[in-house]
C-alpha cells in the first residue's frame, strides 16, 4: 500500500493571521438606568425682601404716569411698563429702547430715547 503524503496546508496571508490573533474587544454593557426616586420635600416659600416692599411716594412728575399713592418699587416699575405698553412707546426694532412721550421726557430728564436698564436708574431719582 502506498501511503499518500499529506500536502502541507497552504499558508494564509499575514493580514488574516493578524485579524485572528487580535483579541476581540469587549463591549462594556451599560448598567440599566435607575429610576429617579422623587421625594416629597417641602420647600419653604421665598419670602420677599422687606426693603423692596416698602411703600415709596413717587414725585409729582412720576405721579402723572404711575399714580400718586405710595407703592412698592416693583409696583411702580410695573405700572410704568403698563403705561409704556399702553401708549406703544417701545421701539419697534429694538425692544430695549423706550421712546419717551412728553410725560416720560420729564421723568427721563429730557431724554427722547432711553434704554430699559437706564430707565430704572432714572426712575429711582423720582422715588422717595
Amino acid at each position: 500500500m502506498a501511503t499518500a503524503k499529506k500536502k502541507p496546508a497552504a499558508k494564509k496571508p499575514a493580514a488574516e493571521k493578524a485579524v485572528k490573533k487580535a483579541p476581540a474587544k469587549k463591549i462594556a454593557k451599560k448598567a440599566p438606568a435607575k429610576k429617579a426616586v422623587k421625594k416629597a420635600v417641602k420647600k419653604a416659600k421665598r419670602k420677599p425682601n422687606p426693603a423692596l416692599m416698602v411703600p415709596l411716594t413717587p414725585s409729582a412728575t412720576l405721579a402723572e404716569v404711575v399714580g400718586s399713592k405710595p407703592q412698592a418699587r416693583g409696583q411702580i416699575v410695573k405700572n410704568l411698563w403698563a403705561y409704556i405698553k399702553k401708549h406703544g412707546l417701545q421701539d419697534g426694532k429694538n425692544k430695549r429702547q423706550i421712546n419717551a412721550d412728553e410725560k416720560l421726557k420729564k421723568v427721563f430728564g429730557g431724554k427722547a430715547t432711553v434704554n430699559m436698564f437706564e430707565m430704572t436708574k432714572l426712575v429711582s431719582k423720582h422715588i422717595k
